[in-house]
């Protein structure tokens, strides 16, 4: 079984953009606990080079990651941009000295938190910003999401997506304006609604529907991290069949079951990372899709 090597982000927009369907997410790039600095400063600017340099165009970050470390990495080893790049970052949550995670998703949270991430990426427009989606929320989602259409209208950002939202708050999204793409937790272990360490999965197969019949991207976070089962047989046997990482083969299911999933995932290691890259080569047969499910 084939999959195509590129997606269109706001495929129906006025805007529409065609990025390589195999990106790079940052957040492992920081410190324990997604916070402060890497451990190797070093190899994660060169991880970040060696993204650009091997075609990779799509790169996912946010302000609280670090703080602010990923995007300040990311200016430092890749500003100025290559016109081709897509760097997409969210809005929604933010830290506490403590490394908790608290909403901050009010309007004037969300401009606030724009304009820093703005300012840190030495860029006049975000290409492409996702809302995250945090539970406990005193504010509407339509409120938040008001924010983010209004600054899209501002020219603040180009695109608008939506991160961690359940299939109704996605079609809530949706009636309310052009939705780019969906950050979502979602792999060959994790493709349903369910509560882990790392909170809620507000929605797996029926969002990708949505996402399929909208001809949204949806961008899978997690997809090795925490969707991958400690021990996976089915993962084992194609990995053992084709000689290749049990990480490999979760990153080329991903590729092979929706033409619409934009896997991006993430490590702080550059022996890693090329790992992962060769998945995008790994040629999944329709038997051995049919064994994984």
């Amino acid at each position: 079984m084939q999959n195509p090597n590129s997606i269109t982000i706001a495929a129906k927009s006025k805007n529409p953009i065609k990025v390589k369907r195999f990106g790079y997410g940052t957040m492992r790039l920081t410190g324990e606990g997604v916070y402060g600095e890497p451990p190797n400063r070093p190899e994660a600017l060169q991880i970040l080079k060696q993204a650009i340099g091997s075609g990779i165009n799509f790169i996912d970050t946010a302000d609280y990651y670090g703080e602010d470390v990923t995007n300040r990495l990311i200016a430092e080893a890749l500003h100025p941009y290559p016109q081709d790049l897509v760097i997409c970052t969210k809005v929604g949550t933010t830290r506490k000295p403590d490394k908790s995670w608290i909403t901050y998703n009010k309007p004037e949270n969300l401009r606030s938190s724009i304009d820093k991430n703005l300012q840190t990426l030495k860029l006049e427009q975000i290409t492409l910003v996702h809302f995250r989606v945090m539970q406990g929320s005193e504010v509407p989602f339509k409120e938040s999401m008001d924010a983010m259409f209004e600054m899209q209208k501002e020219g603040k950002i180009l695109h608008v997506g939506v991160s961690n939202v359940s299939a109704e708050e996605l079609e809530t999204a949706l009636s309310m304006g052009d939705v780019a793409t969906v950050e979502n937790m979602f792999g060959h272990g994790q493709r349903n609604t369910s509560t882990s360490h790392y909170g809620e999965n507000r929605g797996g197969e029926e969002v990708l529907a949505i996402c399929e019949k909208n001809e949204i991207p949806l961008i899978p976070y997690f997809s090795l991290f925490t969707s991958m089962p400690k021990k996976d047989e089915k993962i084992a046997t194609i990995a053992q069949k084709y000689n290749v990482t049990a990480a490999q083969v979760n990153l080329a299911w991903l590729l092979h079951y929706s033409p619409w999933i934009l896997p991006i995932p993430g490590t702080s290691s550059l022996k890693h990372f090329e790992e992962n890259l060769k998945a995008a080569d790994l040629v999944l047969s329709k038997e051995d899709m049919e064994f994984l499910g």
